[in-house]
């Protein structure tokens, strides 16, 4: 994965491409989309204080990116801070845990979204329209997690699609027969983690993909770049989950390469791919790093006149 950091990095010096408009609003963006993460956690923590899930937050991320083992390293330590901060510990555990299996749920659903704009062909557009795209995906996102989240027969449906899906393609291996079960009572356990303001969460989660997502978009309009929406999204989903691969922290790597070659597919020339790829990585990636030192300093070291 060497070659395509470097070949990523290297790019800094087409950073003049950007307009100094450009890179405020990907930076808004990313602190948008960070903000949603902080509303979603302290949510599911049901803590009062946002001091403690935003510092726990930025460490805790900070550390992900780049510490062996990745994830679980900075799922631990943001446990840890939020604990000192005076949160119970069992049902921070069980906060986490639904924080991660909501946002990559949904993350893993959105590429569903784009069917329909891809069946509609090639069309040209301009930055306007194709945020108004993007809107429109994250909307219909909001709609249907509602859906799912609140009602049985279409979580049901799906989980009873995608194992009979799996199972002939895998005619020779053991065949899922729970998995409709399992899927419901995993939805129950983050329901009831989350409360009656499971709404909330969701457009949390939503938002916090969505101006993700927006930061990409910010970066290829930036250089002039319009490719259809549909694909970007679907390189945006793809890259998601090339970032949980633990070879490498964050996915270092494996996301520059991959969403390099699907921004090609998408239609972006090489050049590019490789420079929108830099600009958010930079922001997503990077830029974040020195704010976990920030998280450290802020968050609380006893559970004295902390309140949960």
């Amino acid at each position: 994965m060497f070659p395509s950091v470097v070949q990523t990095l290297g790019s800094w010096r087409q950073i003049t491409r950007f307009s100094i408009y450009a890179l405020v609003g990907m930076a808004a963006l990313q602190a948008a989309s960070q903000f949603c993460l902080w509303a979603l956690q302290r949510v599911a923590l049901r803590a009062r204080r946002w001091r403690p899930v935003i510092a726990s937050q930025l460490a805790g991320n900070a550390l992900s990116k780049i510490a062996p083992g990745g994830g679980a390293m900075g799922a631990a330590l943001q446990y840890k801070l939020l604990v000192q901060a005076g949160l119970p510990t069992g049902s921070t555990v069980g906060a986490l845990t639904a924080v991660n299996l909501l946002v990559f749920a949904v993350v893993l659903a959105l590429p569903v979204l784009a069917i329909p704009a891809l069946l509609r062909g090639s069309v040209d557009r301009d930055l306007l329209q194709t945020a108004i795209a993007g809107i429109v995906f994250f909307a219909v996102a909001s709609g249907v997690g509602a859906v799912l989240l609140s009602t049985n027969r279409p979580l049901a449906w799906v989980g009873r699609a995608v194992q009979n899906v799996r199972n002939k393609l895998r005619p020779k291996a053991e065949p899922l027969r729970e998995l409709p079960t399992r899927l419901l009572h995993e939805r129950d356990r983050i329901l009831e983690t989350l409360g009656p303001r499971w709404k909330r969460a969701l457009l949390a989660t939503v938002g916090r993909w969505m101006f993700d997502y927006g930061t990409l978009l910010a970066a290829l309009a930036a250089i002039g770049s319009h490719p259809r929406p549909g694909l970007v999204l679907l390189a945006f989903c793809g890259a998601q989950v090339l970032a949980q691969i633990p070879v490498t922290p964050g996915g270092l790597g494996f996301v520059e390469a991959g969403l390099t070659a699907m921004l090609v597919l998408a239609g972006v020339s090489a050049g590019d791919a490789v420079l929108a790829t830099f600009a958010y990585r930079l922001f997503q990636y990077w830029l974040p790093l020195p704010f976990g030192l920030l998280g450290l300093a802020l968050a609380p070291r006893s559970a004295a006149g902390q309140e949960a």
